[in-house]
């Protein structure tokens, strides 16, 4: 048994899309699992209370990640790298769960230099601010962007 620790997969560096992002620093293989999205669990209750404050203070930002119905995970608190991954409308990642914890995915192969992006699909529901889409605007610039995180039939709508 080996104890090497494998080589890194991505860094963290300043995006053009948000803040910091993460970017491949070698080529990725479609399928290759990259992290998982760690962070404080804590009832959907809580997130609501918590994304309140934050929009109260005037801002929309989160690292915050709805597992189910009654679980949602906090990567502001306990997180890791994971949270910095941007959201693009022409993602090269997914993410999956598997028995309770979240994991970020390449869906196709990458090449190094490419920011590593998952589509946040945002859900917008009946208690949402009016014109919350534009609220969390989308930055990607991608051919087929959207202009907003938020899934792409509740845009629609």
């Amino acid at each position: 048994m080996s104890d090497a620790v494998p080589p890194a997969l991505f860094e963290i560096r300043s995006s053009g899309i948000q803040g910091e992002g993460a970017f491949a620093i070698r080529p990725i293989a479609a399928g290759t699992t990259l992290i998982e999205y760690a962070g404080e669990r804590i009832s959907a209750d809580e997130a609501d209370r918590r994304f309140e404050e934050e929009r109260a203070r005037g801002r929309h930002h989160t690292f915050m990640f709805i597992l189910d119905d009654d679980t949602v995970i906090d990567a502001s608190r306990g997180g890791n790298e994971a949270r910095v991954f941007n959201h693009s409308c022409d993602p090269n990642c997914e993410t999956y769960e598997d028995d309770g914890r979240i994991w970020i995915a390449a869906m196709r192969a990458i090449k190094a230099g490419d920011e590593l992006t998952y589509d946040y699909e945002y859900d917008l529901d009946d208690e949402e601010i009016p014109h919350a889409a534009e609220l969390y605007p989308c930055r990607c610039g991608a051919a087929t962007c959207r202009g907003t995180m938020y899934k792409p039939a509740e845009v629609e709508a």
